[in-house]
């Protein structure tokens, strides 16, 4: 046993007993966090290029800043940067699939023509993972996208192209599901908007609705397919108007008994999503969380371990919903190691996670309920300085993957032996 570990476990042995004072089973906190998955999306490791034959740009209000070199140029190169980003990530964790990731080979699909088979690459490698997949029609970088509008588009033409692609996403959500064992949760986002301010905002939300209407007419088991609507405040190209807001989603959600998925850099910068959590879980029965980190008025950095993300673990935590709340993260950095991206963004939602399941959850509570704020306010103080870092660094070493930062000299050889050759 190395000095290092023997310290690692050294340090854990203490922060048991200091937790085990105010009541909290450290090794029940670390079994809890060991369920959790979180999905990782495939679009960090290549910029939201895709594999498809389209080969469109980006658009649909997105955009990808940054050059570092490395990024992943075929399926092939992509699944195996997940394969290293995975290793050095505590934990069995999901994969958050786009439809442009399609394996087409040289028979050109277009959207509406995507079958299951598509994907097979991906499920089969899934499997050899023993992980999920979750799956996003993918309604941009596409012609029939170009002036910002799919399934709200004026043109009837347009949106039945659109939804017979949504159609065609849950199939192949479910073949996945059924493939894999665990379902798989195919989420609707759309770009369609205004950049400047429209006359008539109600006929591209009743467009919207009727079109997600006949997408999701089809019965499928949800042992196989999960549907989840996702609002966006803005967008590029879409400043002034977006037709799926959180208003318009939230409704439907709840009327049509799907999840709703709130993105924390989808809405304005003073709007804090982990207060909207438990609002709208009084009404709704699961909801996916695409976790992000927006800056001013770009939605999509990478997740770090702030105020806000550690607000989002405690309300999981506190309001007894990890099962009923499914994580996914949502961002894309070009101008950083991609796969460090994923790294720094997972292991800081864990670590999130973790310092919320180390509360004292039941004691805290019984404070509040007995009015007693003083002792809430100072224990939730107190709390900050306990040695959550001690457990973390145990869970990774149980796990086998670097604690500390003893994962960055992996990248970075990663970096030196195989991006840099791309």
């Amino acid at each position: 046993m190395s000095n290092h570990t023997q310290t690692i476990e050294a340090n854990y042995k203490i922060a048991q007993e200091q937790y085990a004072e105010i009541g909290v089973d450290v090794n029940r906190a670390i079994e809890r966090l060991a369920g959790i998955a979180i999905s990782l999306h495939c679009w960090q490791g290549d910029d939201v290029g895709g594999f498809e034959n389209a080969g469109e740009e980006l658009g649909g209000g997105l955009a990808v800043t940054g050059c570092y070199p490395g990024k992943a140029r075929t399926p092939d190169e992509l699944r195996m940067d997940l394969d290293k980003a995975l290793s050095l990530i505590p934990g069995r964790h999901r994969l958050n699939l786009h439809a442009c990731y399609a394996e087409t080979g040289e028979i050109k699909a277009d959207r509406n023509e995507l079958e299951p088979e598509h994907f097979q690459n991906w499920i089969d490698w899934a499997k050899q993972n023993q992980m999920g997949i979750d799956f996003n029609p993918t309604f941009f970088s596409h012609p029939k996208a170009d002036d910002g509008f799919t399934l709200a588009h004026p043109d009837k033409a347009i949106r039945k192209f659109w939804i017979e692609h949504g159609v065609l996403c849950r199939r192949i959500g479910a073949a996945i599901g059924e493939a894999l064992g665990t379902p798989c949760i195919t989420n609707v986002w759309i770009p369609d908007g205004y950049k400047d301010v429209p006359i008539d905002r109600t006929a591209p939300r009743r467009r919207l609705a009727e079109s997600l209407n006949a997408i999701f007419a089809e019965d499928i088991d949800p042992l196989y397919n999960l549907d989840s609507v996702e609002s966006k405040l803005f967008g590029i190209g879409s400043e002034s108007y977006v037709v799926g807001s959180h208003e318009f989603y939230m409704g439907y959600a709840i009327k049509n008994k799907k999840l709703l998925c709130l993105d924390t850099g989808h809405f304005h910068p003073t709007e804090m999503i982990s207060e909207k959590i438990s609002a709208v879980m009084m009404w709704l029965d699961e909801i996916l969380l695409h976790v992000s980190r927006g800056i001013r008025w770009d939605s999509d950095h990478v997740v770090i371990l702030s105020d806000e993300l550690e607000a989002l673990a405690q309300e999981l935590v506190r309001g007894d919903l990890l099962e009923r709340v499914h994580i996914g993260l949502d961002y894309f950095d070009a101008s950083i190691n991609r796969i460090a991206a994923w790294i720094i963004g997972t292991r800081c939602m864990i670590k999130a996670l973790l310092m919320a399941l180390l509360e004292p959850t039941d004691l805290l509570r019984r404070l509040e309920n007995e009015g007693d704020f003083t002792s809430r306010l100072a224990m939730l103080e107190e709390l900050k300085t306990l040695p959550y870092g001690a457990v973390w660094n145990y869970y990774c070493l149980k796990s086998n993957v670097p604690a500390d930062r003893a994962w960055i000299d992996e990248v970075k050889k990663y970096e030196n032996d195989v991006l840099s050759a791309r």
